[in-house]
C-alpha cells in the first residue's frame, strides 16, 4: 500500500511480540470477505501501515526522537485490543467487559510490552493515553484526519476492490502542522481533507454497513453471547484474546447446539435474509438510538420470533447506532487565522446529512421465515405500510 516499510529498530521487539503477531489472524473487515471474497487483510499489515504514516507525519511536524518513537509505538500497538473478526465481537465485548478495544492498559502494562517500552524510554502510560486520545499528540492515531483512517480506507478499498475509498494520505500529511502544542491543517490540505471524509461516507454502505456483513456479524455476535451466557465476563475474557480461527473453532464445537448452529450457517455462509431494511423515514424515532443496544436487539428478536412462530434463533434484529454528526475536531490554519475545517468547507454539512440517509435498521431472517417474520416486525415496531419501494427490496 506505502512502498517499502522501514520499522524503527528500537520497535521490532514490539513487532515480534506475540500482541501484535496474533493480529496477523485477525480479519481487518471481519465478515466482509463472504461479500468481497478478496477481503483478507488483517490488523498486522494495518498496523505496520498507521505505524508508517504516524512516522512520516511525526516527521513532518518536526517531533523530537522521543517524541518520534511515542507516536509511531502508539499506531502500531493501536489495535492490539481487538478481538476475533476485528469489529464483530467489539459489542458483545463490550457489554460482557465494559471496555472496548482502545482500553489496552492491562495488554501493555502487563505484558512483555511495557518492558519493551520502557527499555526505549517510552513510557507505557503514555502510549495508552495517545490511543484512548487523550494525549496532545492523540489526533494522529486518535483524530477525524488520523493515520488510522488514512490506512484502513485505502487499504479496505483496495482489497475489497471497491473504488470509494480513495485519500491523498501524502498530502494530508505534507499539509499537517503542529500548533500550540496541537495538530492543526494547513489550508492546502482541505481538498485531501474533503476526499478522506468523502471516502468515508462513500465506504460506509458499501463496505462498513453493507447488509452481507451486517447479517454475518449479528448471526457471529449471536453466536459468542449464547456461547458466553454461562459466565460472561470470564468465557468473553478468553474468547476476546483468541484469534478468528480459534474462535470459529470454539463455536463450531460448542457444546450448545444453537450456537453450533448459527456457526455451521456462517462457517458455510447460509445466510439469513433481509425481512425488513428500512431507513430513518420509515421507522419511528424512538428507534433511533445514539448508541447500539444489544440488549433491546434480543428482546425485540424474541418478541417478533414468538408472534411470527419461529425459533428465537431465527431472528436476527440489527439496529446500529445512528450515525452521529462529524464534527471536525481540526483546525485550518490560513494566513491569519484559525477556523475549523466546517467553515472552510461546506462538504461538511452535506456529508452528514449523507450519513443520516446511510441509516438502516435490519431484521433479518432464514428464507423460509422472511415472510413471517416480516409481518410480526412491521407490527411490533410499528412500521408504516408497505409502499412500492419496500416492495423492491
Amino acid at each position: 500500500m506505502h512502498g517499502y516499510i522501514q520499522v524503527e529498530p528500537e520497535l521490532l521487539p514490539l513487532v515480534d511480540s506475540p500482541e501484535i503477531q496474533r493480529l496477523r489472524y485477525v480479519r481487518q473487515l471481519g465478515f466482509s470477505f463472504l461479500v468481497y471474497p478478496g477481503a483478507h487483510h488483517t490488523r498486522f499489515e494495518h498496523s505496520l501501515g498507521a505505524m508508517h504514516l504516524a512516522s512520516l507525519m511525526s516527521r513532518q511536524i518536526g517531533l523530537a526522537r522521543e517524541e518520534h518513537l511515542l507516536v509511531t509505538s502508539a499506531a502500531l500497538l493501536h489495535d492490539i485490543g481487538h478481538g476475533p473478526f476485528s469489529h464483530a465481537i467489539e459489542g458483545i465485548a463490550s457489554e460482557a467487559l465494559g471496555r472496548s478495544h482502545t482500553d489496552v492498559r492491562d495488554l501493555i502494562t502487563r505484558s512483555s510490552l511495557g518492558d519493551e517500552l520502557e527499555r526505549i524510554d517510552i513510557d507505557p502510560t503514555e502510549v495508552c493515553l495517545m490511543i484512548e486520545g487523550n494525549h496532545p499528540l492523540a489526533s494522529i492515531i486518535h483524530g477525524d484526519l488520523d493515520v488510522d483512517r488514512m490506512d484502513y480506507l485505502l487499504r479496505d478499498a483496495h482489497y475489497t476492490g471497491v473504488p470509494y475509498g480513495t485519500v491523498d494520505s501524502g498530502r494530508l500529511i505534507r499539509a499537517t502542522r503542529l500548533y500550540g502544542g496541537g495538530i492543526v491543517l494547513d489550508e492546502s490540505g482541505v481538498q485531501a481533507a474533503e476526499s478522506l471524509l468523502i471516502a468515508r461516507t462513500l465506504m460506509r454502505p458499501a463496505v462498513y454497513y453493507h447488509h452481507v456483513s451486517r447479517i454475518a456479524e449479528k448471526i457471529f455476535s449471536t453466536a459468542v453471547y449464547e456461547q458466553s451466557r454461562a459466565d460472561p465476563t470470564v468465557i468473553m475474557e478468553r474468547m476476546v484474546r483468541m484469534d478468528d480461527a480459534a474462535c470459529m473453532q470454539t463455536l463450531l464445537h460448542s457444546e450448545y447446539s444453537d450456537v453450533r448452529h448459527l456457526a455451521e450457517d456462517l462457517y458455510y455462509r447460509r445466510l439469513f435474509k433481509r425481512s425488513l431494511y428500512l431507513g430513518k423515514e420509515e421507522v419511528s424515532s424512538s428507534l433511533r438510538q445514539s448508541e447500539d443496544s444489544n440488549v433491546r436487539e434480543r428482546e425485540f428478536a424474541v418478541r417478533i420470533a414468538e408472534q411470527a412462530g419461529v425459533m428465537p434463533r431465527e431472528v436476527l434484529v440489527d439496529i446500529p447506532a445512528f450515525p452521529r454528526d462529524m464534527y471536525m475536531q481540526v483546525q485550518v490554519q490560513d494566513r491569519d487565522n484559525l477556523l475549523p475545517l466546517e467553515d472552510v468547507s461546506p462538504l461538511v454539512t452535506t456529508l452528514n446529512e449523507t450519513r443520516r440517509t446511510q441509516w438502516r435498521i435490519g431484521v433479518y431472517a432464514p428464507e423460509h421465515a422472511v415472510d413471517e417474520v416480516r409481518k410480526a416486525a412491521r407490527e411490533l415496531l410499528h412500521i408504516r405500510p408497505l409502499t412500492r419501494q419496500d416492495r423492491l427490496l
